[in-house]
């Protein structure tokens, strides 16, 4: 049976707004870098301001939505869920997820007021990207954004990690994900950030449940996961609860388990000014792959040169015209 999406995502709906900043400047402002933080809207608008310089062009984001993005312009069929407010940042969001070809549940006549939620992204010289983000509105995620139809006709469902830090939204991951597995969906999730993994691993637990087809994650969130201090071992942890799973290794490539053995998946030499949306990216590649004929081995190929792609420009997205540039390279 043909299905009408290749992944249908669930996450948060972020404008992303970028900024390069120095490492005595998140000294000074007490923000802890390489990681997300959850911010209120004073904070987030205190730190722009002492920034005060122009920023990047704005882009619809969130992790999912990065990475449902990727399918998208790989040459896949995707669906995303999430919320955004009747805002100017709302209707911002709604316009890019059309042009990058994105099919979603946002209505843009029955928006409920209040505020898009925006992530500043930090990057500094030696290209680690830090987040501080006000959810805004995507903070009362819930069920009610999750569109059954939409996930029972797609291959994979896609769950964003950063979604684990709310009661509400946790609720919608494993309604979300028991919807995909009554319907013989397979069901994809992402860590997203080591701080989520760290404080909110019960969480996960309990959404994870009896395992998943698909997990993603870096090196340290896997080891922060099933409490490991190495790879090897982590990775054997990991059999557990995923039939399949992906563990990116920054300027080592990653490791890919597809069922049966372990896949090591080479970088490609790149020169990196910002991480921002490296692990989005490789998942959106990958996710795109495997849902489109290709083998684990070449998915992961894709995703590598795709990332390697990202991290040596400025934000967490190809043109498009990029993208078709990568995928040709994959051709035999």
């Amino acid at each position: 049976m043909t299905k009408k999406y290749d992944v249908t995502g669930i996450g948060n709906a972020l404008v992303d707004i970028e900024f390069e900043v120095s490492d005595p400047f998140l000294d000074k402002y007490g923000i802890e870098k390489g990681l997300m933080t959850l911010v209120d809207e004073d904070r987030q608008g205190e730190l722009m301001s002492a920034i005060n310089t122009k920023t990047s062009k704005l882009q619809c984001g969130g992790s999912a939505a990065n990475s449902i993005i990727a399918v998208s312009q790989f040459g896949g069929k995707s669906y995303y869920c999430c919320k955004v407010a009747n805002d100017e940042l709302g209707r911002f969001f709604i316009e890019d997820m059309k042009e990058a070809g994105v099919n979603h549940n946002l209505d843009p006549f029955k928006l409920e007021e209040g505020i898009t939620g925006k992530c500043l992204v930090m990057v500094t010289a030696d290209a680690e990207r830090t987040m501080n983000t006000f959810l805004g509105i995507t903070e009362k995620f819930s069920t009610s954004q999750i569109n059954e139809e939409a996930i029972k006709d797609s291959k994979y469902l896609y769950i964003e990690g950063y979604l684990i830090t709310s009661e509400n939204a946790k609720e919608a991951m494993m309604s979300a994900k028991k919807i995909a597995e009554e319907n013989n969906v397979k069901v994809a999730i992402t860590f997203s950030d080591p701080a989520m993994v760290k404080y909110f691993g019960e969480s996960f637990k309990e959404v994870i449940g009896s395992g998943v087809d698909m997990l993603f994650a870096n090196e340290e969130e896997a080891m922060l996961y099933t409490g490991k201090d190495n790879l090897p071992e982590a990775g054997e942890e990991l059999k557990k609860i995923a039939k399949h799973f992906v563990i990116t290794q920054g300027k080592n490539g990653a490791l890919i388990y597809d069922g049966e053995t372990f896949i090591d998946i080479a970088p490609y030499p790149t020169v990196a000014v910002d991480t921002n949306g490296a692990g989005d990216m490789f998942a959106g590649a990958f996710m795109y792959g495997i849902t489109n004929g290709h083998s684990y081995a070449s998915s992961g190929k894709l995703a590598s040169m795709a990332s390697s792609k990202i991290v040596s420009q400025f934000g967490p997205r190809l043109s498009w015209e990029e993208a078709k540039a990568v995928l040709s390279r994959l051709q035999p």
